[in-house]
């Protein structure tokens, strides 16, 4: 038990700290994604609203005594005019607009934008022809290029959208002229990228440690309930061997006393009740073996199927003297590898369970199958004050349903809780479902070792 309470804490830690991990790298990635995406969106829009140009007028520079001479090519305004290509109509060539006419925005914008920002715009007819183009300020894109992005833009719709490493605008101007805009995010799809891989190797890093650090510290955390355990279970014990000596003092004195006397019911009644505390103070030793750290199984190769078989039929006479019909459906020639006396009690307490809280007159079915790894033993009967919310808690020690506690079955609910303990030890697991037709269904899995 305590190895299983140490196993189970460090899944709980580990599994609370991975959550926590993981959210909060979701939410910085998130957030990290949104604001990129938002500037991304802030600059196509900028250049949308300037006629498909980053005006220089746009920013303030620093004031300066010797402020640089403006190029050839300068407007006057501070825009500087690409100069058209040998041939081209000056027109045709996109122009900044006036300073009267720049639209001023927030944003992630310096000085340097018009500069460092890489971007293409493509102007097409309603029905997709490419009618201009202007890659003056991108080196990567040739006129080559032009329709295969515009026709991914187009075959996206208008609005925001990406294509590779670019992210686009569609939309139309107010003179009614279609216009795509591409700008350049490698290097911020990129820095997204790695701050998705850094966060997602510290996250690694630290449930590492953490998890070094819980297998480090869980045998502190949980020490006040192992000397708890340990305390109960020396109690257990200590109280055993305490109560063995008088209950089998008061055996034998009733067994004195009915060869003396005679066969009574007094008599029959008090046996009756020291075997039950002889079975409880067996039961209360079990369990108590099962909660070492250290199995105390013996695993050893065994014909199941034949130990199951003998077990079983054991019960024929007892469920046949309450008025029940015992059916077995055994696997023949299955071999398992574990404890054979622990898997004898185990059949020995999902029959004895059967027999005590089945309905009148309702069969009892009992199956050994062969698993995928190991083997299965059912057991069903009708019963009440079985249902599927309650289920569960039959393994719980010391726990019975309302009637059975006021029945004259007997028990201390304590066998169900062995029958776990047994299943466990294995590797294996047991469970129990309530239905309409087969009443109370006991499933133990048994893999192999």
């Amino acid at each position: 038990m305590i190895k299983r309470l140490r196993n189970r804490f460090i899944s709980i830690a580990m599994l609370s700290v991975t959550a926590v991990m993981l959210l909060l790298t979701i939410i910085l990635n998130v957030a990290n994604y949104v604001s990129t995406d938002s500037d991304l969106k802030q600059t196509l829009t900028l250049i949308y609203e300037n006629a498909g140009t980053i005006p220089h007028s746009r920013f303030q520079l620093p004031d300066s005594a010797d402020a640089p001479t403006p190029p050839e090519n300068d407007d006057g305004n501070g825009d500087i005019a690409p100069a058209p290509p040998d041939g081209a109509d000056d027109s045709q060539t996109p122009q900044a607009p006036p300073d009267d006419k720049i639209v001023r925005r927030e944003g992630p914008f310096t000085a340097e934008t018009p500069f460092s920002t890489r971007f293409f715009v493509l102007r097409y007819t309603s029905d997709g022809t490419l009618t201009q183009e202007n890659l003056d300020n991108i080196a990567s894109v040739t006129a080559d290029d032009t329709q295969e992005y515009l026709s991914a833009a187009l075959a996206h719709g208008a609005g925001y959208g990406y294509c590779g490493s670019y992210r686009f605008f569609v939309a139309q101007t107010d003179d009614g002229e279609n216009i795509a805009i591409f700008l350049d995010c490698y290097h911020e799809l990129r820095a997204m990228r790695v701050v998705l891989v850094w966060s997602l190797l510290a996250d690694a890093a630290c449930i590492l440690l953490v998890f070094l650090l819980v297998v480090l510290l869980s045998r502190r955390a949980i020490d006040p309930v192992v000397r708890s355990a340990q305390q109960q279970k020396q109690f257990i014990t200590d109280a055993s061997h305490e109560l063995k000596t008088p209950i089998t003092v008061i055996a034998t004195s009733l067994k004195v006393l009915e060869m003396e006397t005679g066969k009574q019911k007094w008599i029959d009644k008090a046996m009756a009740q020291t075997e039950k505390l002889t079975s409880l103070v067996n039961s209360l030793v079990t369990l108590s073996r099962m909660d070492e750290e250290d199995s105390p199984l013996k695993m050893e190769d065994f014909p199941v199927s034949d130990a199951v078989r003998e077990t079983a039929e054991s019960f024929t006479d007892f469920a046949a003297s309450k008025g029940y019909e015992l059916h077995l459906s055994i696997t023949d020639g299955l071999t398992y590898r574990g404890d054979e006396y622990a898997v004898r009690q185990l059949v020995s307490i999902l029959l004895d369970n059967a027999v005590k809280y089945a309905l009148p007159d309702s069969p009892i079915e009992f199956s050994l199958e062969k698993a995928k790894r190991g083997v299965v033993l059912r057991s069903s009967n009708a019963c009440e004050d079985v249902t599927p919310e309650n289920a569960q808690k039959l393994f719980d020690r010391f726990y019975r349903a309302d009637k059975a506690r006021t029945s004259g079955a007997g028990g201390f609910g304590l066998g169900l809780s062995i029958a776990k303990e047994v299943a466990e030890e294995h590797g294996g697991t047991i469970t129990a479902k309530s239905s309409d037709e087969k009443g109370t269904t006991f499933t133990a899995t048994l893999p192999t070792a």
